[in-house]
């Protein structure tokens, strides 16, 4: 162990130790610009450009927030049933992920935009209302694949600028490949009456 700072080891990272800044720096960093909150000045992102991007994936949730409702109380006929659920639970969930998004969006300093004017423009996933069941399923199971490429695009356009926003845009990720796999399996034993 090669070096420590106020009694804890740090490890032999070889050149990872020149990175680190002394603790009498990190102390006068953090007394910059304090009304910044958790956005210190080892933010490498660009603030302004990621609450934009936050702000769009929030519309997005909220305009399949939306479609599901719609879907759920909607969804008639003999295969309906377990199909609503799905459309509730989806519902909640992306739901979670809207409050998700407009938390970070607040920590970085931003405004999220609930605003429903312009919504839909914001939106990645278009809100088709969907005439069958099977249609309704076809257009969540889309939005899920948009809203899958989206967060792929903005989690490789963060990098390792902005670790925290990533790590929950890898989480919403994850749910919503869930979900696209959720529909796809239903969508796959789902037949229309004839």
């Amino acid at each position: 162990m090669q070096q420590t700072t106020q009694g804890k080891s740090l490890g032999n990272s070889a050149g990872n130790l020149d990175m680190l800044s002394d603790i009498k720096t990190l102390r006068a960093r953090a007394r910059q610009d304090i009304e910044q909150g958790a956005v210190t000045t080892g933010y490498a992102a660009d603030r302004n450009k990621v609450v934009t991007l936050l702000n769009e994936a929030l519309a997005t949730e909220l305009v399949c927030v939306l479609r599901y409702k719609r879907h759920y109380f909607m969804a008639k006929g003999i295969h309906s049933e377990s199909v609503k659920a799905e459309f509730l639970q989806h519902a909640n969930e992306e739901m979670a992920h809207a409050d998700q998004l407009a938390k970070r969006i607040t920590e970085l300093g931003g405004e999220p935009d609930f605003s429903p004017d312009g919504l839909s423009e914001r939106s990645h996933a278009e809100y088709v209302a969907g005439d069958t069941l099977n249609a309704m399923i076809k257009e969540d199971l889309i939005a899920e694949r948009i809203a899958i490429e989206s967060y792929r695009e903005m989690i490789a356009y963060l990098g390792d600028a902005d670790p925290t926003t990533q790590k929950m845009l890898k989480e919403i990720l994850a749910m919503e490949e869930e979900h696209a796999d959720d529909l796809a399996s239903i969508l796959t034993h789902h037949t229309e009456p004839k």
